[in-house]
């Protein structure tokens, strides 16, 4: 007996999310493949249930009521369209995972895809483990991918060298690559980005002690079959721990962002002594906050206090740099220390002038 259609489509689906997963896990795999899979497999997949459910998932003409065609063939619904219609919730935590790579999809580009791939890992992993839910929850056990996948060997989480690593590719990021993720995550609330379906975090905490027949090498534990209290030690220890981090991004787009005399402006509102532009070159190499400027990664800042402005060619500064800056050397005693000589006497300058200086600074710090 002739299979469903339907039933192809899953495979298809099937055969696209099994892709994705092996970009993902290879060593030499590519990103932007592993996306393109992943929203062929999602794609294929929803289709496949309005099918079998006889749900009309193709546009029709207002006024003909005939279907509209490309190459002959009736336009079926994107998967933006699919995912309205599987959730109409617009604060579904499984169709906002799927909508943000949908919009990452197009953007892409190979030389920032480690970095990429960093930042949004967690969500990686949701917009897989979602992926199989909704086929095990719609087509049962049978279409199940967990006999064909298994946990990657890493070591990028577990030394301290790989964990740098990470963290210099994510700073690379194009700005407009990171101001997307910021402006999306900056639209919903922090119930969905805390949902595991939105973003799948997880701890690694190696086993001790004597093995058993039963013991798998990796042990996955769902908070939902915890007890109340189970539940609670787990999330405190999820809190406290330090073997995995996640960056929050904040759409900022250049706001409290602050130019190197700018930074010398505000310090010395706040300390008693001068803050020149020499001062502010010293702290920043000191606190290797960002690389000098003939430096061919220049996006290897220390986010926290400093980001690569591309379109400006220029570093800026954030209020935690200035306050850090305040912190260091606020006192005469901290002055002392940090540059081993007295402070100078603070320089007077009329409202609304700008001195030689620090127009240069704007120009090469």
């Amino acid at each position: 007996m002739a299979k469903p259609r339907w039933h192809h489509m899953v495979l298809e689906s099937q055969r696209h999310a099994l892709k994705a997963v092996d970009e993902w896990n290879v060593s030499t795999g590519n990103y932007g493949d592993f996306l393109t899979h992943m929203h062929k497999a999602w794609h294929y997949l929803l289709h496949a249930e309005f099918h079998r459910d006889g749900v009309d998932y193709h546009y029709r003409n207002r006024q003909t009521g005939r279907y509209e065609l490309i190459d002959g063939e009736p336009k079926a619904w994107p998967l933006e369209e699919c995912l309205k219609r599987r959730y109409p919730d617009p604060a579904d935590p499984v169709r906002l995972n799927v909508e943000l790579f949908v919009q990452l999809r197009n953007k892409v580009e190979h030389r920032y895809e480690h970095g990429l791939k960093v930042v949004t890992g967690g969500k990686a992993q949701a917009l897989v483990f979602n992926y199989e839910r909704e086929m095990v929850d719609h087509f049962g056990k049978t279409y199940s991918l967990a006999e064909c996948l298994r946990f990657p060997v890493s070591l990028q989480q577990l030394t301290a060298s790989g964990r740098e690593e990470q963290r210099v590719a994510a700073a690379r990021l194009p700005q407009r690559t990171r101001d997307l993720v910021a402006r999306f995550e900056a639209a919903i609330g922090d119930d969905v980005r805390d949902d595991l379906r939105y973003d799948y975090r997880v701890r690694l905490v190696p086993i001790v002690g004597r093995k058993t027949d039963a013991d798998l090498a990796i042990t996955f534990v769902n908070l939902d079959e915890l007890t109340e209290d189970e539940r609670q030690t787990m999330t405190e220890a999820g809190r406290r721990g330090v073997v995995v981090t996640r960056d929050k991004h904040v759409e900022v787009a250049d706001k409290e962002l602050h130019r190197p005399a700018d930074v010398t402006r505000l310090v010395n509102d706040q300390v008693p002594f001068a803050f020149k532009l020499h001062h502010h070159t010293a702290m920043w190499q000191r606190f290797k906050v960002r690389p000098r400027k003939c430096d061919p990664k220049p996006h290897a800042t220390d986010a926290r206090y400093c980001v690569y402005n591309e379109a400006f060619d220029q570093f800026v500064y954030t209020d935690a740099w200035v306050k850090k800056i305040v912190n260091t050397i606020g006192t005469v005693d901290k002055y002392r220390a940090v540059f081993g000589s007295d402070p100078e006497g603070r320089v007077i300058q009329l409202p609304g002038q700008q001195t030689t200086e620090a127009r240069a600074a704007d120009l090469s710090a």
